[in-house]
Formats: C-alpha cells, structure tokens, sequence
C-alpha cells in the first residue's frame, strides 16, 4: 500500500442524486453536523448519507445494499467519484463529496481502519460533478423498461444479466425480481430502474451466479474495450474538426421553386434535417452526417435539396450508390427535378461507352458538370472534379471500409452526408450523438400505407391467385427468386400460370446494360421520351439485386420464394419495394415447411409482427439493433455487446466520450 495514504477516524458517504451533485466540495464540510442533525427527523437525510467511524458497527450487507441503493457502481477496481469495490471484509468507495477514494477494513460488522487512499482521486471536483450528472442523466434514458413481459432478460449494474420473473410486494416496497444462475434471485426495489437496462443482443445471455467476480471482470474488459473506442472516435473527428471551407451562401428564391416541385407534403423529420444540414454549412468547418430513415421515408430528397446547395454555391457533388440500378435510378430522379434549373447532372458507371465516360471526365474537370451520379467508378484514379465540395454516400452501409477511407480521403474539407437505411438504435444514437451528427427520418410520409405482410407454406395455386389480382388492378409484381441458375425456369412457370403476366428476368450476372434495360421497361421509363410509358414488363423475375433503394410507385405486391434463405433486415428492406405510394401494397414470404429451422421460424413470426409503417425501428431491436452497431461502431463490438447487451454498451459508450471530452 502507497506509504502516503493517510488513516482517518469518520467520513460521509451522500448519495448520487442532483441535490448533492449540485454542491460545491466546501458545502459538505460546512454542513455535515446540520445533516447529521437533521437525519434524526428528515427521512430524505436518512435514507440519503452515511456517516462511516472507525470501531463503531454497521451490519455489512445492509452497508453494501445501502451503497447500491445510493446510485453507487459496484466495480472490480475503483477508478472513479460514485464507484465501490468489495473483496471479502475490505470495501473501497469513492464518495461524490470527496476528492479521494477510501477504503474500509471490515472485522465481522465493525469498522477496524479507514484509510485515505492518496492514488485514487481526482484533481478538478467541479468538472468531476458535470461528469457525474452527464452519467446520471444517461443512466435515466438508457433504462428504459416500458412494457417489460416475465422471461425478459434485465442487465443490472452491479450484478449482471438476469431474467425478470415478475414483480413482489414486501412490507409496503414493491420490487423486480430478476433469477439468476442456481435460483439465485435479486430483489430490486421500484424507483431504482437507473440500475437496469433491458438486454439487447444476438444471443440468449450466459447468466452466471450472484455475488461472483465474473460480472464485476467481464464489465472491467468491455469499459476498457468502450474507453479505447471512444478515444478513437473523438480523434477521427478531432481531425474533421480543423478543416475548414467557407460557409455556404443560400438563395431563397431558387430553394422556394425547387421545393415546389416537390410533389408530397414534407414530414416533420424531413423539414428538420434540411434545417440540420443547413445549420452544418452555415458552418465554416464541413459537414460530416448521416441521415437514417426507414426504407421509403425521404432520404433522397434529402440529398437532393442537399446537392441544390452545393449548385447555388459554384460546387460540385458527387452522389455514390452501391448498384449501377440505384445509380441509374436517381440519375433519372434527380434528371427529373432539376430539369427547370440550369444544373448539369451526369451518370458514370459501366453503362457508357469509353467515348462518353471519357467525355464526361473532361467535363467534369472543366467544371461544366454540376452533379456526378455513380457507382464506385467515381474512386478511379482518372476521375478528377474542378470543384468538388459535397460527397452523398447512398446506402452507406454497403461500402466496404476501405472504399469508405477513399471517399473521405478525397478532399480534407469535403461535406459528407451519408444515408442510411438501417434504422439506427435510439441507444447506438444517444452513445454517438455528442460527436456524430445523426439525423432521424421516422416519420411516414402523408398517405402512406403500411404493407400487409403475409407469411404462407409455398403453394402455387396461390401465387397465381395472388399475381393475377395484382395484374386485374393494373398494377406491377417483384417475384424474389434468388438462384440464378434456375431463374429461367422460374419465369416460364409464371408465364404458364398467369397468362396476363409480361416476364421480365434480372440478376447481379447480367452485363449492366441489359439491366437498365429490363429496369426500364419495368418502370416504363424511356430516354427518348422521358414522360411515362405504358410498362412492357408487368412481373419481374430477381434476385436480392432489388435489394438496394428502388422506388417504383406502381409496383404493390412482392412475393418472395423462399423466405428462410433472408436475414431479418434483408427482409425487411426487400418487403420495402413495394408501399412507395398511398396504394395498398402486399408482401409474400413463402417457405418450404421442410426447410423451416426454428431460427427461421423466429425471424418470419418478427416480420408479420413488425407491419405498420416506420417498423424497422422496431426490427432494429430484434435484429438491427447489433447489425446497426456493428456498421456505425464496427464489426469488432459486437462481442462485448453480446456480453453486456446493448443498452449498457451505449451508456458506457456516452459516459467515455464525455469523460474525454472533458
């Protein structure tokens, strides 16, 4: 032991609560024999202090409930103001109303020495408490506990990942009861859920026994994984935060007209993220964003209201997409809304000629191309902008690490706004908002339905049923069949069963020509004549190629094959095709019964469950929740997250990053 730590006679212990958070380091000493006092007949300092001598008795396991009761973390080492440790009779305790941690040296029930440890300590209190109220307000929002069923899994502080079995009455105090290992059980008293978080992760959780090391070590590991993460982040963003472009200018007039040929009514959440991402470039240093939304919310007027700005400044955009088809798609949408202002939009992708992507090259580098549309063509070393500014990622998630660095490395003071369709967690977004800018689009737009989901045993007899009435309301079919080699045959099975059905067939193997033009005549869309066109193509035979982004008004009904083959969230996109309009929109997912895991089972029962509008946010908690962690932190956090589950990641995360920050 350090030969300066100092032995004393008594000190106070107060709880973790605004009141005492509020008080500067004098107060306590001032005050002591007035609290002291007022215990005797105000419950609140009863309940609130203690007051620790040497030699006097205190019944142990009452000492460490009150400890717990207090807002106090049960730790393997104490580090930090609002920490305790215990192995066998010795407890250190870090008090909010000291500078320094101390220990306490327990013979059976009384106190035999209390020591001053001098190595643990903090040198500014002030900045300590904005630390300590940062952590307690993100412990109120990351306990959320509404809707709780028995056999949920419950991650408690101190004690780690149990089951909650129920709620019991005991002498007037109602309290959870979480099960543990060996029919261990937990009695947590009601107005102390800031101790509990739900468990969110990929798998069933490994409870262990109460009163082990386990718990108090595995948190240890992960707070020491979480710490070197966040300063990663901050660092990655401190670099961001020294470039500098100037800011940008904004023209009213061209804003109002381009807004006006907007043909739905904006929704909350679009109006504020335009007001987010106009805020950002007012800025002199440059935006870095992502905007999530579920699949068919309004991101990529988004973008383009985005992209109108960086034109009315003399800028360039570049507008990436993980598919030549998404490519393709919004090079005709923005085409479309910008055909009233004089703005220079071009594609570059496989689909051109070595002639014209040669010419558009030269064009770009000329400065007489104002937006550039593509796929990961744009990284190519010959690719060179006059005037580049604003960077769009579509579908960022679909980029590899790598081609990720590229885009940012482009240029140091470039705008990045990144969408995302993988709803993000309201956890991941909390942890991550005090150094991300994160934009939320969950709100429907006006009119829109949601899809019926329906999950049937494969039956022909009902796929025809199902075509033909889609057909009998003029309306189109994706028809998910996701084995190239027997495509084919699948198409000619639908043209035999449904005799109104124009086939159409694409795949990921196609040369990207052809693609387009099946797309085309799927969609109706004719570059000669870009007004619509009576589609050729009434039932389109795919792979999971239409995965990413399309957007086909007139298509309403998806009928997937073999449902067990996708991922939760794969599905979930696929299922988004369809409903892009006020019309009512139906989504198939048959199955093999032979082929039916219980796995499988799960996932379909959460996609008919998970049907009204905005329901990948709520996907996300069964499924995205990880997977979205993974793409926002990275694919190496989601073993610690399994181990302590999500919700306690994100507010260790949240309490890291402001640690640092501070």
């Amino acid at each position: 032991m350090n030969t300066t730590n100092k032995k004393i006679n008594q000190f106070l212990i107060v709880s973790i609560i605004p009141y005492f958070l509020d008080k500067g380091f004098l107060w306590f000493q001032e005050n002591l024999q007035k609290m002291l006092d007022a215990r005797r007949t105000q419950n609140f300092f009863e309940d609130n202090i203690i007051y620790i001598q040497k030699d006097h008795s205190y019944q142990f396991s009452q000492f460490i409930r009150k400890l717990d009761e207090m807002g106090y973390e049960k730790v393997f080492k104490v580090r930090d103001p609002g920490e305790f440790s215990q192995h066998g009779g010795i407890v250190d305790v870090f008090p909010i109303n000291l500078t320094n941690a101390v220990r306490l040296d327990f013979l059976g029930n009384e106190i035999d020495s209390i020591t001053i440890l001098s190595d643990i300590k903090i040198d500014d209190f002030q900045k300590s408490r904005e630390i300590l109220k940062k952590k307690l307000k993100s412990q109120k929002l990351f306990s959320e506990l509404k809707g709780l069923k028995n056999g949920d899994y419950l991650v408690h502080l101190d004690h780690g990942v149990g089951k909650f079995v129920g709620f019991e009455n005991i002498k007037k105090q109602k309290y959870y009861i979480l099960e543990y290992a060996e029919n261990d059980k937990l009695y947590v008293p009601i107005g102390l859920e800031k101790k509990l978080s739900r468990y969110v992760g990929f798998q069933d959780p490994k409870i262990s026994r109460l009163g082990s090391d386990l718990w108090q070590k595995t948190k240890r590991r992960v707070r020491e994984d979480v710490e070197r993460l966040a300063k990663e982040l901050l660092n990655l963003y401190a670099t961001k935060e020294i470039s500098r472009r100037p800011p940008y200018l904004e023209d009213e007039e061209l804003e109002f007209r381009f807004k006006n040929g907007f043909l739905f009514q904006e929704t909350p959440d679009q109006i504020q993220t335009m007001e987010e991402i106009k805020n950002d470039l007012k800025k002199e240093r440059p935006m870095d964003r992502i905007v999530c939304g579920d699949v068919g919310f309004g991101k990529t007027e988004i973008a383009m209201r985005t992209a109108l700005l960086a034109c009315i400044n003399n800028k360039q955009t570049a507008l990436i997409c993980p598919t030549t088809i998404l490519a393709n798609q919004h090079f005709n949408t923005f085409k479309k809304r910008f055909e009233k202002l004089p703005v220079e939009i071009a594609l570059l992708s496989g689909l051109q000629t070595k002639a014209e992507q040669k010419r558009i090259i030269k064009d770009l580098k000329r400065g007489k191309i104002d937006i550039l549309i593509g796929t990961h063509r744009i990284l190519s070393n010959d690719v060179d902008f006059k005037n580049l500014q604003l960077l769009i990622i579509d579908d960022e998630q679909k980029f590899g690490v790598k081609q990720k660095e590229k885009l940012r490395q482009m240029k140091a003071n470039l705008d990045v706004l990144s969408l995302s369709a993988t709803p993000i967690p309201r956890t991941i977004y909390l942890a991550l908002s005090s150094i991300k800018n994160i934009s939320l689009i969950q709100t429907p737009p006006q009119g829109r339905q949601a899809i019926k989901t329906k999950i049937l045993p494969y039956d022909k007899r009902i796929i025809k049923r199902i075509i033909n009435a889609e057909l009998e309301r003029d309306g189109q079919v994706y028809f998910l069949h996701n084995k190239i080699q027997t495509i084919k045959e699948r198409a000619e099975e639908i043209k035999k069963l449904c005799k109104t059905a124009r086939v159409g067939i694409i795949h990921g193997k196609m040369p990207e020509k052809s693609l387009i033009k099946i797309m085309n005549d799927f969609s109706g869309y004719s570059e000669s004549n870009p007004a619509k066109q009576k589609p050729k193509i009434n039932v389109l035979v795919a792979t999971t190629i239409i995965e990413s982004g399309l957007d086909l008004p007139n298509v309403n009904t998806i009928i997937v094959e073999d449902a067990t083959q996708l991922g939760l969230s794969q599905a979930h996109q696929i299922r988004g095709r369809v409903g892009r309009s006020s019309i009512k929109s139906f989504a198939y997912f048959f199955f093999n019964p032979k082929k039916l895991t219980p796995l499988a089972k799960k996932r379909l029962k959460i996609l008919e469950d998970t049907q009204e509008l905005g329901a990948g946010y709520r996907l996300a908690l069964k499924d995205l929740e990880l997977r979205g962690a993974g793409n926002i932190l990275g694919k190496e956090q989601s073993g610690a997250i399994n181990k302590i589950g999500l919700n306690l990641y994100s507010q260790m995360l949240s309490d890291a990053i402001e640690k640092f920050k501070q």
